[in-house]
């Protein structure tokens, strides 16, 4: 050993720091690469048929072999052709009415933990497999569902009524028209609160349990303890998924509006996804709807980024 300097001996065999930190980086990378491969092939890849909105799309010819039309169907979409105005009034509609009921999973989360201890407790894990088995159930099992319950002929619901002598003579409310939109969204909330109220369930279990003991000690009640302790612990998840509701306002759901769409109720249930797949696939204007899409995806970013921005500047919390 020198005087004045000290030298640290390397174990025989080490490798140096640097060197190791790459190979792991290297090997964390190889890790998440099939999921990358993955979401190129399905996410990044099929942007590439954004190329027929800006052609006149014939089925069979190569992309190269079309004739360019510049902006001609993006015109077209916002000119008012067919239903489009209608189409998006409808969506917006019911997705604004499903962003102000978006507080009702955390309410439900909050009412189920609240039945803890005694003979309520028994029935927490039943409530909570109850309220989230509807959203297991697909769309048209639930159509088959609620016509069984409200149809004219034989529905369960009007042979109740009619023999309680609350109505005169049975009505359906599939085909209301004035009800179509109150109706969809109920339906909405009775098969996904119970699911998206897993979200919450798990942000209160991740809620540090001092903060409730503290309010005990200060003489807090069950609301009090609710009010200053929970509702604070849930903002952060009830923010990011605020947040992402609305990046999805026109992407309120293709298959519930599909099923319970008539003749009577189409003005009223026809909403964006329904309406992209009749275009395209029904009516074979493959361009047009392809236009559609693109607005729907560039509405959702400028939407998201609004929302974040929002959220920075009120709250000093973003999602990115």
């Amino acid at each position: 050993m020198s005087t004045g300097s000290y030298s640290i001996s390397q174990p025989k065999g080490a490798k140096p720091f640097w060197t190791a930190r790459r190979q792991t980086g290297l090997k964390m990378f190889l890790l998440v690469l099939p999921m990358l491969a993955l979401v190129f092939v399905f996410s990044y890849l099929p942007l590439l048929g954004w190329c027929y909105a800006f052609a006149d799309y014939v089925p069979g010819r190569s992309i190269f072999a079309l004739d360019y039309v510049g902006l001609t169907y993006f015109k077209m979409m916002f000119s008012g052709v067919g239903y489009f105005p209608t189409v998006m009034r409808n969506t917006l509609v019911l997705s604004l009415a499903g962003i102000l009921l978006s507080p009702l999973p955390a309410i439900l989360a909050i009412m189920v933990t609240q039945l803890s201890g005694g003979w309520t407790g028994r029935f927490q894990k039943t409530i909570q497999t109850a309220t989230s088995l509807p959203n297991f159930i697909s769309w048209v099992l639930v159509y088959s569902l609620f016509f069984a319950l409200f149809n004219t002929s034989n529905g369960a619901v009007n042979q109740i009524l009619l023999s309680l002598g609350l109505i005169e003579k049975p009505t359906n409310i599939l085909i209301n028209a004035d009800l179509a939109w109150a109706f969809q969204i109920c339906i909405s909330v009775w098969k996904n609160s119970g699911w998206n109220a897993i979200i919450y369930f798990a942000a209160i279990t991740g809620i540090d349990q001092e903060l409730y003991d503290a309010a005990d000690v200060d003489g807090a009640g069950t609301f009090q303890k609710i009010l200053h302790v929970t509702v604070p612990g849930l903002m952060s998840t009830f923010f990011v998924l605020l947040l992402m509701s609305i990046a999805n306002m026109l992407s309120n759901g293709f298959e519930q509006y599909y099923v319970f769409q008539n003749a009577l109720t189409m003005n009223k249930l026809e909403v964006l996804d329904t309406y992209i797949y009749k275009i395209g696939l029904s009516n074979l204007q493959f361009s047009l709807s392809t236009a559609m899409g693109i607005f729907k995806s560039l509405v959702s970013i400028v939407l998201l980024t609004l929302a974040n921005l929002a959220s920075k500047a009120i709250r000093g919390e973003s999602i990115f």
